[in-house]
């Protein structure tokens, strides 16, 4: 059997991008981002884009397109993932979607919710609000109006809050109901082989911690310098990393303080992302790459 898309998921660390990449030159395919910090042009080091060599080997698409100050959201990257599926029809290559980012996904073989686009009056307005307020009474005028969303977000969690308000006061609907009529996914009617990439805990806190030693090395403190001075409500003030290495930058920290603060909540990310995947993502092919990889696992699924 031809797939029409592969989806290729898995936990930060875990060796997706390497095994994309294998995957694209065994079956002619060009390989897709599907996580949300490897879209920021300014963080290539951070958040581990593929590097000049890999992208030789095969085309990549929707890796740095985006700016660190935008407001990036799933529903933007639905719209790039649309027009990426079409380049690569173009191009006669197989798309190859791999990243960690579970909503990406669900946009892809499930559907997401179609938000209208927010009003940039109304973006301006919640935006002060949250500079004049704080996250968490910006948390609690959001429990008034829409208490179901209000309830499954973290009170400090700007980005979420900010974006669950925004939306109420753009739509006058709660974002919850939103969420509740997805619209048709980007993959619809479309043969998919899908992934999830699933190593052992202790390797996966190894790779972790030697990635991230790594990136201080080859530049990621001088990435985190130049980003000083994000907006903590913008999507990308949430590079792992970012605040640690800020840290060490500015003297706060040690670097022996920086790494351990940056490994853990690294650490952390993953073990959130593996929850998610467990519960949304029943439906892969899971499979522990310590023991078999993914061109075998295509080929025993492609038979």
């Amino acid at each position: 059997m031809k797939f029409d898309a592969v989806l290729i998921a898995g936990p930060t660390a875990s060796g997706k991008s390497h095994h994309a990449l294998a995957l694209a030159e065994e079956i002619g395919g060009v390989v897709i981002n599907a996580d949300s910090m490897q879209v920021y042009r300014e963080a290539p080091i951070l958040t581990a884009q593929p590097s000049e060599a890999d992208r030789a080997r095969a085309p990549h698409l929707l890796y740095g397109h985006v700016g660190v100050k935008e407001t990036y959201s799933v529903g933007l990257w639905r719209d790039s993932a649309i027009t990426a599926l079409k380049q690569a029809q173009a191009m006669g290559r197989t798309p190859i979607f791999v990243g960690g980012t579970g909503l990406y996904f669900m946009a892809l073989s499930d559907g997401l919710v179609d938000i209208p686009p927010i009003p940039s009056e109304v973006r301006d307005d919640a935006r002060a609000l949250l500079n004049d307020i704080g996250v968490e009474a910006l948390h609690a005028r959001l429990a008034q109006r829409d208490p179901l969303t209000a309830s499954r977000l973290r009170a400090t969690d700007p980005q979420r809050v900010l974006r669950a308000y925004e939306v109420f006061q753009a739509t006058g609907r709660a974002l919850a109901q939103w969420q509740n009529a997805p619209a048709e996914p980007v993959l619809k009617d479309k043969k998919i082989a899908a992934f999830v990439l699933n190593p052992p805990r202790a390797e996966l806190r190894t790779r972790i911690a030697a990635r991230f030693e790594a990136m201080v090395e080859q530049g990621g403190l001088e990435e985190a310098r130049r980003l000083e001075g994000l907006d903590p409500a913008l999507p990308a003030a949430k590079l792992l990393g970012l605040r640690p290495l800020q840290g060490l930058g500015s003297g706060t920290l040690t670097r022996d303080q920086a790494l351990e603060a940056a490994i853990t909540a690294t650490r952390q990310f993953a073990k959130r992302q593996m929850t998610w995947f467990r519960h949304r993502m029943t439906h892969y092919i899971w499979f522990d790459p310590l023991v078999s990889n993914l061109i075998t696992q295509y080929r025993h699924n492609s038979a």
